[in-house]
């Protein structure tokens, strides 16, 4: 067997080293992550070609959904799929399936597997709210929790470090657009020559615009900071808002909302082609 061949064995061995139902719970989270995206993004593109959108975020995502024939069913399927995303940046975390091992670096992408899995609980926690009619607004909370943390000592300082996350992930996000690592765990030697090409192409796209929402997220915050006003505070919504407030906002906004679904339709690739090597 020669080098290539006993190569692709191994990987196909990998994937398939992961029980069934983990990987169906992953693969399935995948999805309804790429769908909260792509709402977001289509509603983002059809306010920046004309009336009938709107800049929103995931709880105004799953409003939309809500709001359409059979929205309150496919709401409880997407929280079941977020549940099983969070599953999954769970089992990252403690099981370490891609081998990151146990340096410096390997201990920052635990943690934020599991910051990842925390933030996916919570959007599924809010599409519940919504099907039980009990969800709040977004900005309310927004302003809550920057207010309540201005309101602690060194609660500015600590606010202006949460800023820096944000400004450091969303670099980190077009670095990985950049050098196109976001495909190393993807089953390569499956995939057609077209779907690999393509799948860089808006993998990076997505990635890319994702890297400018979460960047200018971490400005607002650090002006929060800077101020101490929390109505300076904006989430996904307002990031985007400010992009069409801008010269050429609304070819700003439109690039953005194809990139969001870019990144959307980039996690049905992720769910068709991940690889899982845990047990």
């Amino acid at each position: 067997m020669d080098t290539g061949t006993a190569a692709k064995a191994k990987a196909r061995q990998a994937t398939n080293d992961v029980k069934p139902w983990i990987r169906g719970f992953a693969r399935m989270g995948y999805i309804a992550k790429g769908m909260v995206y792509v709402v977001i993004g289509v509603l983002a593109a059809q306010a920046a070609l004309g009336p009938g959108g709107k800049t929103t975020d995931s709880k105004g995502a799953f409003t939309t959904i809500a709001s359409k024939p059979f929205g309150e069913a496919l709401l409880w399927l997407l929280a079941l799929g977020l549940i099983g995303y969070a599953s999954w940046k769970i089992i990252q975390a403690f099981k370490d399936p891609d081998n990151k091992g146990s340096g410096m670096g390997a201990l920052g992408s635990r943690i934020g597997y599991f910051s990842s899995a925390i933030i996916h609980l919570f959007l599924a926690y809010n599409a519940v709210s919504i099907i039980m009619r009990a969800g709040s607004s977004s900005s309310s909370s927004k302003q809550s929790w920057s207010a309540k943390l201005l309101g602690q000592p060194y609660g500015q300082w600590v606010l202006g470090f949460v800023g820096l996350c944000f400004i450091a992930f969303g670099i980190y996000q077009a670095v990985r657009a950049y050098k196109k690592s976001f495909m190393k765990h993807l089953k390569q030697h499956e995939m057609h020559n077209q779907e690999e090409w393509w799948g860089k192409r808006v993998g990076q796209f997505g990635f890319t615009a994702r890297g400018v929402v979460f960047g200018l997220i971490g400005v607002f915050i650090i002006q929060t900071a800077i101020t101490a006003d929390p109505d300076k505070t904006k989430g996904f919504d307002g990031a985007l808002s400010e992009l069409a407030k801008q010269s050429y906002g609304a070819i700003l906004l439109g690039i953005v909302a194809f990139g969001l679904i870019a990144y959307g339709i980039f996690m049905f690739v992720i769910a068709k082609n991940r690889r899982m090597n845990i047990s």
